[in-house]
Order: structure tokens, then C-alpha cells, then sequence
């Protein structure tokens, strides 16, 4: 217990980082023992402004860096099913089982001592921050520092939440660090007690006056505002209600040790055991509030309706910095470097990784261009695809055939005449924009490099490439050359507008389908906005794609129907990994075969590096996965059960 306790709870004193400092400090005591004349006290912080500040930034900067670090801090891209990344990271420990309490992935980013840590340091600055004196420091911006912080320690928990499960909720307590180590034993709050809690933080915070509506300049878009706590509501409800949250019976019996110090919590089920449907309603409403605010739109280039277009449409919401569909970047601006090293084949040369790919189920999963029907219905035991033949999709899907390739980039290449995979033709414009396949031109800048996954090709040379045969397209800045160190800046849009519409429209329809009634007008929302989605990338809207269909009836068909827009509209953005687990539908989609194209056949005798020889192109597992039951939730690490005599394990760990 005794590390658990002191990166939760910290140090009374002013151990932290100096973010707008060159230098970092690695401890409490070497950033006080200062030369004498440069002595800080944890008193003398509160008389400055900047190094009130400095406090204030550092109780922001918990969060791991997801965006630039996907594959070594977080396991949400790499553990998911839409994804293959082929170095050696530890969501392979996830991806095949290999894992328990002792041996805990991404236990510095991901584990609760992380997050605790921060939460103490807000708390900190919380009871202090009124104590600067320095008449440079205004009231406006002092409540504007405290207001983000009471948005940033419900956020923790909220990013806990969904990694654990119920956690030790604490309040405005400050711990007794000095107190002996079974005095600092808890057992933690219920599900229900967490979402209350961060709920209620977040609407604090909106019905605070110092909590803006939106931002104006760009030094303060990364902060949240009204509608960022009201987006992390709508999310934090709808996972509330799906099934892992929702009257799982597979913890049932999960409960809280009998304990007379903390008699509230004595014994309690940690989560909830009766499906609630009213959840939906909830989850509907918060989703709601947004849409209906007008604050935000979906993000379009321009008024024009060709095919490029329409994957302009799309690849801008990552490349227009701060467009009007975005609601919240919590690291706003970052160099868009680790994502594109990391997705670039290595065949366009300078600095090069090339080995973050969509798995085959992943390309299988977007939508024709002309019907806007999904073409692959599931798969027989063997993993071959079952096609709708209403789609559009051809049967020979491993037959190649000449058309031309409609999005070919955003540079001055042209529209190109390309000898592809039937599987490849005729697809939604976010299958353009978002994966790349073998056999193809990568564009980069106004040059474009003819590319091959085969084993020894330009881009399978080495232990960077793509396991899956496919890398993703969508974050890299195509109109720069990175074989010239250009790779440009991205706003990641950690919630935005699209992701709204589709928390509403699941909502809406397990109303329907739980016989929950819905408010006025939220039928017809959802299918507009439903319609707004599609439209945007050139597709039918989805009633029109599926006649067969009545929103009146078939509200079951129609869930699944969103999940699978869901899938592609919200594709790499770190959403794929939390749904197919609150969905509870990881054991069938995170474990059992991933397939993609056979990157372990090798180039014709003779060929060409960038050539693609006939036997690359089949259906191929390239790594079979392992879910359990367990694999919901992280188990807590068996350091911390040991220290903490109070604190239940998660389901069967």
C-alpha cells in the first residue's frame, strides 16, 4: 500500500513539473533545496503568480499523451480489433492474454497511482490557489485556472472509470500522508456513486459562471468550456448504459468486503445488477443538449458533391485545425510526427516505421458508395466473408480488375487508373481516406511512391510493416513530403460532433427498443442527424440504404446498423478498444483470428521492389488473439491489493 499512497496522495510539499520551464525537476526536495537566495517554500509558491501557475499546470498534466504516444502510453489503438501495430509494445500482452495482476500493461499511464497523483495535486490547488497574493494574478484568471482544474479532476476519474471500472472516489480530501498504512485502507465506491459524482462535477462546472461557452483564440481552444463538460457527460451516460455497466451479471458478485470503518460502502455491490433501461433516456438527453445547442457542425471543405469532395469531407476533420466540428483536444497542437512515422511506408524513404495498419475486419467494415449498404455481413468458420449481394460488393472479391482510383490525395496528383482488388472498389469515401492498401501509390507532397507489403518489397523489408497488409491513411498530412522531415500538425479531435450524433442515435433507438419513451422531436433528430453523417461523405441515408427496414420496428436491426457506422465514422480515434467492451461484444470481435492480406508471401523472383505478386492477395490470419470474460476491465496490481486489505479485485483477476 505504501507506493499506492504516495503517488496517490503525493507530498503536502510542491513536488511537481515546471511546464513552462526548460528544465524538470525529478523531485520534491531537489526543486526546494535551491540556493539559499532561490529558496521555495510550499508558502512562497501561493505569493507568485507564475509559480501559482506553474502549480496549476502541472495538476492539468496527468492525462498520457495518447496522441503522440499511442503505442507506448495508452493500449486503445494496438489492443483494438480495427487495428494491427506491429512493434513490440505492451497491448500484445493484452492481445494475447498475457497479462494478470502481477504484470499489469501500462500500469505508469493507465494505472490508478497516475491519475490519484493528479487528482491530489488538483485538490492541492484547489484549497490554496486564493492565497496568491501577487496583484498580477486577476480574479478572472484565477477562476478561470480553478474552474479547469475542477473540470480536470473529474475528467481523471471519468478516464479511470472506463479502464477499472468503480474507483476510490475522494472529494476535496487531502489524505494523511503520515497516517499509518491501515488507516489508509478504503474499499472503493460503486459504479453508480462515480458516475454521480463526475456527472455532477461536470454540471458544476457548466452552471459556473467562470466555465466559458467557447473559446475565441487559439491559446485557449485546448481548454474545456461548457460543452466540453457537457460531451464528457454525454459519453460517461452512454457507456453507463450499455451492457458492461448496465446489469452485467458477470459481476454480480463483485462486492465490497464487510467493513465497520466505512459502513456506506459495507458489503455493496460495486456494480449495478438490475438493467436499468431509463439509462438510455439519460444518455439520450445529455447527447441531446449538444445537438440541439447549435454550437458545433460537422465539418465539410466546401459546397461541392463530387467523390473528392466527399473524402475532403472527411480527411479535413483531422487536418483543419480547430474546424467547427471539433468540441475538445486535450493536448491540442501537437506535431503530427509520431503518428505519421508510424503509418508512412517505409518505401517513401527518410525517417520511416510504417507498421500501424487496419486489420482486415476493419476494411471489410465500410460501407459501398452507391447502395450505402455494408457489404460483409459476418463470416463463416473458415473467416470468409458472408456478402450482402444487395450491397453492390462483388462476390469475386479477390479478382483484380482496372478502375480508377477516386481520391487519389490532397496534392496535385490527379485521379489515377488503377489495377486493384474488386474488394477495394466502389467503397464510402472514408475507406479512401482512412486505409491504404498494398499495391497502391502513397502520395507525399507532390510525389507518390508506388508501394508493395509483400515479404521483401519496399515496405516490408524490415520488422516495420504492416502485419495486416494495409497501413492507415487518414493521419498523415499528405500535402507534406516526410521523406523530407515535413510532417505538419494535428488537432486530435478527442470529442467532436460526429461522435455525438452517434451516442444520440444509439441512445434513441435502444429507447425504442426497450420501450422507453423518448421526448418529442428526438425521433426525427435522430434520423436527421443520422442523415447529416451520411450525406456529408455522399452516402443514402440509412433507411434509404435499407428499405427493408422501419425505424418504427426495427430498432434492434438498426443498433446494429450504428454500431457499424460507428465503427468507420469513428475509426483510430481511440473509440474501437472502450466500445467493443461496454458493447460486450469484445470476446467474438478482440479475440480469435485477425486476418488482413499475406504479408509473408514473398516478391516474384526478378520483381520489382514496388511490385505485388498474385499470391499476396488472399485472406490470411496474421495473429490470433485471446479475450476473456476478464479482459473487460484492468485488475487492480496485486502491489496495491497487498497494500490495501479494503480494495476488490475486478472480476477475475
Amino acid at each position: 500500500m505504501r507506493r499506492f499512497i504516495h503517488t496517490i496522495l503525493g507530498i503536502p510539499a510542491a513536488c511537481f513539473l515546471l511546464l513552462a520551464c526548460p528544465v524538470v525537476m525529478s523531485s520534491c526536495d531537489e526543486f526546494l533545496d535551491k540556493q539559499e537566495d532561490e529558496q521555495l517554500t510550499f508558502d512562497k509558491i501561493w505569493l507568485s503568480r507564475n509559480d501559482t501557475r506553474d502549480y496549476w499546470l502541472n495538476a492539468m498534466s496527468y492525462l498520457p499523451k495518447e496522441t503522440v504516444n499511442f503505442s507506448g502510453q495508452v493500449p486503445f489503438l494496438g489492443a483494438a480489433d480495427e487495428c494491427s501495430i506491429a512493434y513490440d509494445r505492451d497491448y500484445r500482452k493484452l492481445n494475447f492474454g498475457t497479462w494478470n495482476a502481477s504484470n499489469v500493461p501500462y500500469s505508469t499511464y493507465c494505472g490508478i497511482a497516475n491519475y490519484y497523483n493528479g487528482i491530489r495535486e488538483c485538490n492541492i490547488f484547489l484549497q490554496n490557489a486564493d492565497r496568491c497574493s501577487d496583484p498580477l494574478l486577476t480574479r478572472d484568471q484565477l477562476n478561470q485556472w480553478k474552474i479547469q482544474t475542477r473540470f480536470m479532476r473529474a475528467y481523471y476519474y471519468f478516464t479511470m472509470m472506463r479502464i477499472y471500472g468503480p474507483i476510490f472516489l475522494l472529494g476535496d480530501e487531502l489524505i494523511d500522508f503520515t497516517a499509518t498504512t491501515e488507516e489508509l485502507y478504503r474499499p472503493r465506491s460503486t459504479w453508480k456513486e462515480c458516475v454521480d459524482y463526475v456527472v455532477s462535477e461536470m454540471e458544476a462546472c457548466i452552471a459556473s459562471p467562470d466555465m466559458k461557452d467557447s473559446w475565441v483564440n487559439d491559446s485557449e481552444y485546448g481548454l474545456a468550456n461548457k460543452w466540453v463538460c457537457q460531451a464528457v457527460i454525454a459519453r460517461l451516460l452512454l457507456y453507463d448504459a450499455r451492457p458492461l455497466f448496465n446489469g452485467n451479471t458477470l459481476y454480480k458478485d463483485v462486492k465490497n468486503p464487510q467493513t465497520p470503518d466505512f459502513p456506506e460502502l459495507s458489503g455493496k455491490n460495486l456494480f449495478p445488477t438490475q438493467f436499468d433501461a431509463g439509462k438510455w433516456l439519460k444518455a439520450a438527453e445529455a447527447a441531446y443538449k449538444i445537438i440541439n445547442s447549435g454550437n458545433y457542425s460537422l465539418y465539410r471543405s466546401g459546397t461541392g458533391t463530387t467523390f473528392k469532395d466527399y473524402c475532403a469531407n472527411y480527411y479535413g476533420i483531422t487536418m483543419e485545425h480547430w474546424n467547427p466540428e471539433i468540441i475538445w483536444s486535450c493536448e491540442g497542437y501537437v506535431t503530427r510526427y509520431n503518428w505519421g512515422v508510424s503509418c508512412v511506408p517505409t518505401s517513401i524513404g527518410g525517417i520511416a516505421y510504417g507498421g500501424v495498419g487496419p486489420t482486415q475486419q476493419q476494411v471489410d467494415a465500410y460501407p459501398m458508395n452507391g447502395s450505402g449498404r455494408f457489404p460483409i455481413t459476418g463470416y463463416d468458420k473458415a473467416g470468409g466473408p458472408r456478402i450482402d449481394l444487395q450491397s453492390g460488393y462483388e462476390a469475386d472479391e479477390l479478382a483484380m480488375s482496372t478502375w480508377t482510383y477516386p481520391c487519389s490525395g490532397w496534392s496535385t496528383q490527379s485521379d489515377f487508373s488503377i489495377t486493384a482488388l474488386n474488394m477495394y472498389k466502389d467503397r464510402d469515401p472514408r475507406f479512401y481516406v482512412s486505409v491504404f492498401f498494398g499495391g497502391n501509390s502513397w502520395i507525399h507532397g507532390t510525389a507518390k511512391t508506388l508501394t508493395s507489403f509483400a515479404k521483401g518489397a519496399n515496405a516490408n523489408k524490415t520488422h516495420d510493416y504492416p502485419k495486416p497488409g494495409y497501413l492507415i491513411n487518414r493521419l498523415y498530412d499528405h500535402t507534406q513530403n516526410s521523406a523530407d522531415g515535413n510532417w505538419g500538425d494535428l488537432v486530435f479531435p478527442d470529442f467532436r460532433l460526429a461522435e455525438v450524433y452517434l451516442n444520440f442515435i444509439e441512445s434513441v433507438l435502444e429507447c425504442k427498443k426497450n420501450g422507453v419513451s423518448l421526448p418529442a422531436g428526438y425521433d426525427d433528430k435522430a434520423k436527421e442527424v443520422w442523415d447529416d453523417l451520411r450525406d456529408r461523405v455522399g452516402l443514402p441515408s440509412i433507411l434509404t440504404s435499407y428499405p427493408e427496414y422501419s425505424w418504427n420496428v426495427n430498432a434492434a436491426e438498426l443498433i446494429e446498423l450504428c454500431r457499424r457506422e460507428r465503427r468507420v465514422e469513428l475509426a483510430f480515434e481511440f473509440h474501437r478498444y472502450f466500445d467493443t467492451r461496454t458493447w460486450m461484444i469484445a470476446r467474438d470481435t478482440d479475440g480469435g483470428p485477425m486476418y488482413g492480406m499475406d504479408t509473408t508471401c514473398p516478391l516474384d523472383s526478378g520483381a520489382a521492389a514496388n511490385s505485388t505478386p498474385a499470391g499476396f492477395w488472399k485472406r490470411t490470419v496474421f495473429e490470433t488473439r485471446v479475450f476473456k470474460d476478464n479482459h473487460y476491465l484492468f485488475p487492480f496490481s496485486q502491489r496495491e491489493l497487498d497494500r490495501n486489505k479494503l480494495l476488490t479485485q475486478n472480476y477475475g483477476w
